[in-house]
């Protein structure tokens, strides 16, 4: 039974990628026109679908809004008992129907009609009354459904949520949406903390900067490690810049050398030339260059080379960007 269920997997998967490949040899210039519509669009792209075509309208409507489109989905049954004054002049609406004639849809072209409200039909019936009556219209039809009674909506959800998707970024490519856009519209959980948190609001700053003078004995650098706790120390220069870093590394190599931890002198013993970071520098980014480097610390430093803050791999850990 197991292999059963593998080979019916198989089936439905390979399927369903058949007849996306298929809606891309035919796409052609209505997708342009599509896109031209939805970039001039001067309102809000209204999104609309009955049964599982609403289900797949509602993600379109999300990945549309997340993107850079301003968009919402409108249930087209609440809109003939007033919903439909959600949609205004100025607007655009993406309607979606695999038969192409959805009682529901095509009671609203009319009225869409006389608001001038331009309508963009994703159906699998090219001659059906609701393409018909569309501004544009898309083809998302397939062959057969992955349903072995080719009855249940599989393949033709899938191509249509893969033409949606297509729409979405045409369109955010158009925009020149970048991911500072897009942060701004996920703040929150994970992906707005890798997109929008800064080191300055998780840097250690102040006192809580480990910090020795050149010059300094190993063993002071090591009293100063202890106290702050970072596994580290910064080591200035006279005028307060950095001149390096001794870390928990540098401590074992050190002592690999055989050097007296009680007598040895920083300057013997630190890394020069070390890895740094300007404030204001993403999180992400601060991530992304320790990974590379395979470290685990780096100090912010300002315009004239002096610490203004040190970021540990804990850090990131704890605002849960790592």
């Amino acid at each position: 039974m197991a292999s059963s269920y593998l080979d019916t997997a198989k089936r439905v998967i390979r399927m369903e990628g058949d007849a996306v490949d298929a809606l891309g040899e035919r796409i052609d210039d209505s997708f342009n026109r599509a896109c031209e519509l939805l970039l001039n669009c001067k309102g809000r792209v209204v999104v609309t679908g009955m049964g599982k075509s609403g289900h797949i309208g509602n993600k379109l409507a999300a990945t549309l809004a997340s993107t850079g489109t301003p968009a919402f989905f409108v249930h087209p049954g609440e809109a003939s008992h007033g919903d439909m004054g959600m949609i205004t002049a100025g607007d655009v609406v993406i309607a979606l129907s695999n038969s192409g004639s959805t009682a529901e849809l095509v009671t609203l072209i009319p009225l869409l009609k006389l608001l001038a409200v331009p309508v963009i039909a994703m159906t699998g019936k090219p001659n059906s009354e609701l393409a018909s009556s569309a501004d544009v219209h898309l083809d998302v039809g397939v062959e057969q459904e992955a349903c072995p009674l080719n009855l249940a909506p599989t393949s033709s959800t899938t191509v249509t949520l893969v033409m949606g998707d297509a729409l979405a970024i045409a369109l955010l490519e158009a925009r020149g949406f970048t991911a500072d856009d897009f942060a701004f519209s996920h703040p929150g959980g994970a992906l707005g903390r890798r997109l929008l948190l800064k080191i300055d609001n998780i840097m250690h700053t102040g006192e809580a900067i480990p910090h020795i003078n050149t010059g300094a004995k190993l063993s002071d650098a090591l009293l100063e490690m202890s106290s702050k706790a970072l596994g580290m120390t910064t080591v200035l220069n006279e005028d307060g810049s950095l001149a390096g870093i001794f870390t928990d590394g540098d401590l074992r190599r050190a002592i690999d050398r055989g050097i007296d931890i009680h007598q040895a002198k920083i300057d013997d013993v630190m890394t020069a030339n070390c890895r740094s970071i300007k404030p204001g520098t993403l999180a992400a980014e601060a991530l992304r260059i320790m990974e590379d480097n395979k470290i685990t610390v780096l100090v912010a430093l300002d315009d004239h080379a002096k610490p203004v803050g040190v970021i540990h791999t804990h850090d990131l850990l704890k605002a849960g960007v790592a």
